[in-house]
């Protein structure tokens, strides 16, 4: 099944028991949901208004507990364990696999020693085993590991909720993007345009050029003409050439020898 469409099938699940459920009640709903292997958002859930409305309840711990999860890392976790409940292992293991989805959405090349320090992992191999088992086999993300280098470099990376007053820092972002592409578009335009006009210049050029190439040809082929009339003519004319029989006949003057 597709990882979104499955996605979208447990939300739906998880906000319907959710809506049916009120105080103490919704705190096994928001434990199931949290501790669920293929659920990794949880906004629509923490948007049904029971759950909304256990802010400022002695159940209030349960709301919490799903916002760390919407929005938190493990790094979260253990700064503010003293206000939240223990974490079973299934918990801890999604809010592993969540912070490495946080900390893919600003660096695309994850150095092992950062991804150790978030996720508490003690050495290398613990930490591509859980890279390869628990994130890449889950399909949440994608990417190759450079023992080398020591990092993890990521090529895809399931997103997250969209944590409070982000949304407008994503619009203002893609304002700029906008703004850029559109300045990138009128500049392509305009070298376009230049190349256009430097295209029909070059053509007009070349027409030119053969042009004069026709007229060099032909007042070539005119003064070869006149010359090769101007040969024939000579050698047409009366006595402009000896005729080699009457030179012959002519007779040879003698040389006397000197004395």
């Amino acid at each position: 099944m597709d990882i979104e469409q499955n996605q979208a099938e447990l939300i739906d699940n998880f906000v319907k028991q959710a809506s049916a459920q009120k105080g103490t009640a919704l705190g096994s709903v928001i434990l199931e949901a949290t501790s669920h292997p293929s659920l990794f958002a949880f906004s629509e859930i923490l948007a049904v208004p029971t759950v909304a409305e256990l802010e400022g309840t002695e159940n209030s711990v349960y709301l919490k507990v799903l916002q760390l999860f919407a929005h938190g890392t493990w790094s979260d976790y253990r700064s503010n364990c003293s206000s939240l409940p223990q974490l079973v292992p299934d918990q801890v293991l999604k809010l592993k696999q969540l912070t490495v989805l946080t900390l893919a959405e600003t660096n695309k090349v994850l150095p092992y020693d950062e991804l150790m320090m978030e996720l508490d992992v003690m050495n290398v191999r613990e930490l591509e085993d859980f890279l390869i088992n628990e994130c890449m086999y889950a399909g949440i993300v994608r990417g190759k590991l450079d023992q080398l280098r020591r990092c993890f470099e990521i090529q895809f990376a399931a997103g997250r909720d969209l944590r409070p007053g982000q949304l407008g820092s994503m619009i203002q972002t893609l304002s700029n993007w906008l703004g850029t592409s559109d300045n990138l578009l009128v500049s392509i335009q305009e070298k376009i345009k230049w190349a256009d006009t430097m295209s029909e210049l070059d053509k007009k050029h070349r027409k030119e050029v053969e042009a004069r190439v026709e007229e060099v040809k032909k007042s070539v082929s005119v003064k070869a003409e006149v010359e090769f009339r101007g040969l024939e003519d000579i050698y047409s004319e009366p006595g402009g050439v000896m005729d080699y029989e009457e030179d012959r006949s002519r007779p040879k003057r003698r040389r006397h020898p000197r004395s």
